[in-house]
């Protein structure tokens, strides 16, 4: 039952990513999602794999959830820090934005989708 598996011990912070997809080389936004935390999946039937589901927004116009007003998406926990085979090679699937540069752009990125990516709880 999903009430009764413990929380997860590790959480990923939330904050601006790149999936593993995003080109350094092409738009700063493509493959950029912002983090906003982790749900947990309320119904008994659930698997335990599922349970807990990293709940994330698209910065980018392709993606369903920013074309279809401002939706978010949801992944698996388990599978946001599991690496990703890309090109050949084993890579992060996830990885958190640093650079203040970045991240100042980025946060301009979405505004027009409802519920903006500064709309979330921290």
């Amino acid at each position: 039952m999903a009430h009764d598996i413990p929380p997860p011990g590790k959480l990923p912070e939330p904050g601006y990513y790149y999936h593993f997809k995003h080109d350094p080389h092409g738009p700063l936004n493509k493959y950029a999602y912002y983090i906003y935390g982790v749900g947990h999946h309320t119904e008994d039937d659930c698997r335990t794999e599922d349970a807990f589901m990293q709940i994330y927004r698209p910065l980018y116009e392709e993606a369903y959830a920013y074309r279809n007003g401002g939706l978010f998406d949801l992944r698996p926990l388990h599978m946001f820090f599991e690496p990703a085979e890309w090109k050949g090679k084993e890579v992060p699937r996830f990885t958190r934005i640093v650079d203040p540069d970045v991240i100042a752009q980025l946060a301009g990125c979405g505004k027009s989708a409802a519920l903006g990516p500064d709309i979330g709880y921290n």
